[in-house]
């Protein structure tokens, strides 16, 4: 490292050298009459001024932006030559101040912009930006000034960011990345990618997230990159003392987020980028697809196949072969012939039937799709004007410009047919943008971009975000008061506000199925909480075994969906016999029971910032150890997954953090903060619940709403300590929890001696049907005498062999004790 120190004393990473020396070869030629490019750097600052929460710093030429947003997020932005853009956002859509106490110190060595909880510190040496707690604790400061290049060849900027990286530094998120949950020593690249059954480290790919979580000496903090252009990020890859980013234009703006905690920093940082709307909870049952379930009768086979055999399922998607040609909105009527009679008889069944939709419109001016945008000059046009077209499943196709708010609002109101045929969800495939031989839009295609307006270079990243959204928005105005339930493939920080996602074109294999675990406990905590995989992998051909454990790691994750590609073997949950398929049922089984509490998980996260699936690590941050543990996780905060994640495995080490936690099959109370060997044979897969949890659980049923519930089973884990639990309700389908009718129920369980006591308090304006729940009171350590319910005695109560306390009660008690 010595050498690339002499050679770079600016410190930048050798390979960085080199790539801007590769890419600026053919401009950086005196000989030819071309003018070299140089690194400028921030010098000295020599003046310091504020504008309210906004504070600008110049060294005479470049000026250097510090907002406070909040007291624990600021907004650093560098305007090379002084001149900054307008301000602008798809990932946040509107930057608000919310905070009271802050200001400006200039001291000998230092300016320093204050909150009451952060500070950022400018270092008037050399322009040096750094930040602190308020125990003067240096959480993140530069290794070299904030630098740029000119881009001769587009014109803007090459804008650069180096920090300092500490030895035991450690990063996390950067969205569904595919390699090991820790980032340290990694080098990745945001530049949305149709990455076909993309391999172990294989870096780009569909989506591009440009936010990390960094943990050192157990603090964390946040750094969002928001620059839409082609970027790179370097975790102590190149040289272990720096962790850089960079883009290939746009602008040096970066948010700090302060934790200390790593929730408190995806929490705020999804105060900045917004959460996932509530699902309709249909969205969270199981859901299966194909590359393709046609014709019609095909379909009708598979959903007949599911009641005959038991097994739960609420959606059933349509791949590109429903379409005529591959033509967005239309049907093929040789394989449909009345897909409303269809729809109608599948939602009769308990189906709610999903249909794919692609970017590319087929060049047919006898197309309406394709006649109306080309009228409207909606598709996107090259730099000399001529449109935009590339070949996709249709053929020669043109490009929707989604960037354009008249073209997404024209985009959503094409939905209207498909939602009166009834079709009640809307997958985005293909929108990286994704186009046969050329990978995808060549650089000088032209966007609107909602105003601001740029190349491909600049809209590339959000085009796919910028797609679902017009979907999500267009049929949230069809379907009135309907939830909708959309999925897309591509998107950018801020993508959870219209859409679910899974991690693309996966394969059927172990090391794919490691993946999408770390992948999807990636996604959530890099705010994309709404995520899944292809359950069995997408190409390739898994065994019963793997498709089983699959299904097992798909029934914690946030979206449950089976799918394959089409010239796999068929890959619903009963294609692989017994024992599989009776497997495979009784886990879809417990998705089901446990809807109610993976829908308040997700409540959770709306309301509240909480990723819904969470990483180890985040539970216990000062433990070294568990900044390498990726293979097991919590789906919201009281149950641990830990699945089996290799052929033939009968038994898996387990981690618990510190506490109590119950075995969820035997009950056995087992002390945390230490591994333990657990079986797993293939019948069941190791779960854990906190102690002190209130698990509520719905009867089982073959679909969303099939059964009145007549009560509801409330599994409360008995703990000697004071423990929470929240619990939520609704509809189910309306947006009626925005005005408040929803139900949210707190749960405090204390545990002392011979005394347990259970209170209930209430938020909100639902009122649920059932009267009544079922208490099913687990690992109570002495035997009942009496039981009070709001000061009245309980007689009638049943005591299991298994330490279990049965009884019934009314749903609006607000204190159970038990002694």
């Amino acid at each position: 490292m010595e050498e690339n120190n002499i050679q770079n004393p600016e410190g930048i990473p050798a390979k960085l050298a080199e790539l801007e020396e590769d890419e600026f070869h053919h401009v950086n030629n005196p000989a030819a009459g071309i003018k070299p490019i140089v690194k400028k750097y921030l010098s000295r600052p020599v003046s310091a001024e504020q504008k309210n929460n906004k504070f600008y710093f110049s060294d005479g030429d470049a000026k250097v932006e510090v907002t406070v947003v909040t007291d624990e997020i600021i907004r650093v932005r560098l305007a090379p030559h002084g001149v900054f853009l307008d301000e602008f956002s798809y990932a946040v859509p509107k930057l608000e101040k919310k905070v009271s106490v802050f200001g400006l110190n200039e001291l000998e060595e230092e300016y320093i912009v204050y909150t009451n909880i952060i500070n950022c510190h400018i270092r008037k040496a050399d322009f040096f930006v750094s930040f602190s707690d308020n125990q003067n604790f240096i959480t993140s400061s530069d290794a070299v000034p904030m630098h740029w290049e000119e881009n001769v060849k587009f014109g803007g900027y090459y804008v650069y960011c180096t920090k300092t990286c500490h030895s035991d530094e450690s990063f996390f998120g950067m969205g569904d990345k595919a390699t090991e949950l820790n980032l340290r020593g990694k080098r990745l690249k945001n530049w949305n990618t149709d990455a076909y059954s993309f391999a172990w480290n294989q870096d780009p790919l569909y989506r591009s997230i440009p936010f990390y979580i960094s943990l050192n000496e157990g603090v964390a903090h946040g750094i969002f990159f928001d620059n839409t252009f082609k970027a790179e990020f370097d975790f102590g890859a190149e040289d272990p003392t720096k962790t850089s980013f960079w883009a290939e234009g746009g602008e040096l703006q970066y948010y700090y987020i302060h934790g200390p905690h790593m929730m408190d920093v995806v929490k705020r940082y999804h105060l900045l980028t917004g959460t996932h709307p509530m699902p309709p909870m249909w969205a969270l049952g199981y859901h299966q697809c194909r590359w393709s379930y046609y014709p019609e009768s095909k379909v009708r086979m598979v959903t007949k196949t599911f009641r005959e055999k038991k097994i739960p399922c609420d959606g059933i998607y349509l791949d590109i072969d429903y379409m005529d040609g591959y033509r967005c909105f239309t049907w093929n009527r040789k394989y449909f012939p009345d897909p409303k009679k269809m729809i109608k008889e599948l939602s009769e069944q308990g189906f709610k039937t999903v249909v794919i939709i692609d970017p590319g419109i087929r060049v047919d001016d006898n197309y309406s799709v394709f006649k109306e945008g080309k009228e409207n000059r909606y598709f996107c046009r090259r730099c000399d004007d001529y449109f935009m077209e590339g070949h996709v499943w249709p053929g020669r196709c043109q490009f929707p410009d989604f960037t354009n708010p008249e073209v997404r609002e024209w985009w959503g109101n094409l939905f209207d047919e498909l939602v009166q045929l009834g079709v009640a969800g809307v997958w985005n495939d293909m929108n990286e943008p994704a186009v046969f031989g050329t990978g995808t839009f060549p650089d000088d295609v032209r966007h609107q971009y909602d105003g601001q307006r740029g190349s491909h270079r600049k809209a590339h990243n959000v085009y796919g975000m910028q797609m679902v959204r017009a979907t999500y928005e267009g049929l949230r105005k069809i379907m009135k008061n309907k939830r909708p339930f959309t999925i897309t493939r591509a998107g950018y920080a801020g993508v959870q506000r219209f859409s679910s996602v899974w991690t693309g074109d996966n394969v059927a294999s172990w090391e794919h199925l490691i993946l999408g675990n770390i992948m999807c406990q990636r996604l959530s905590i890099s705010g994309v909480s709404f995520c899944g995989t292809d359950i069995g992998g997408f190409s390739g051909e898994p065994d019963g075994e793997l498709f089983t454990r699959w299904i097992q790691l798909g029934t914690f994750s946030p979206f449950m969906r089976a799918h394959s590609a089409g010239d796999t073997k068929e890959r619903e949950p009963w294609s692989f016999g017994e024992p599989y398929t009776s497997i495979n049922r009784k886990f879809i089984e417990l998705r089901y029971r446990l809807l109610p509490y993976l829908y308040s998980a997700f409540w959770e996260h709306h309301r509240y910032g909480f990723p819904i699936v969470r990483p180890v690590v985040m539970h216990e941050q000062f433990e070294p150890t568990n900044h390498f543990r990726q293979d097991e996780f919590t789906y919201g905060d009281k149950i641990l997954v830990c699945p089996v994640l290799a052929a033939g495995q009968k038994n898996r080490k387990v981690y618990l953090p510190k506490g109590k936690w119950y075995n969820f099959w035997t009950h056995e109370l087992v002390e945390g903060g230490k591994e333990l060997m657990v079986a797993a044979p293939l019948e069941t897969m190791p779960i854990f619940v906190k102690a002190g949890s209130v698990i509520p659980e719905y009867p089982v049923m073959q679909y969303v709403g099939e059964k009145e519930i007549e009560e509801v089973k409330m599994n409360v884990y008995y703990s000697d300590f004071e423990a929470n639990s929240f619990i939520f309700e609704d509809y189910g389908e309306t947006f009626a929890y925005e005005q408040d009718i929803y139900l949210e129920k707190k749960f405090v369980v204390r545990g002392k001696e011979n005394k347990l006591t259970i209170q209930q308090s209430m938020e909100g304006l639902y009122t649920p049907r059932y009267e009544n729940y079922h208490m099913n009171i687990i690992g109570l350590p002495f035997k009942p005498t009496r039981i009070i319910v709001d000061d009245h005695e309980v007689k009638d109560f049943m005591i299991a062999s298994d330490k279990t306390v049965q009884l019934k009660l009314r749903k609006n008690f607000t204190q159970l004790v038990i002694n």
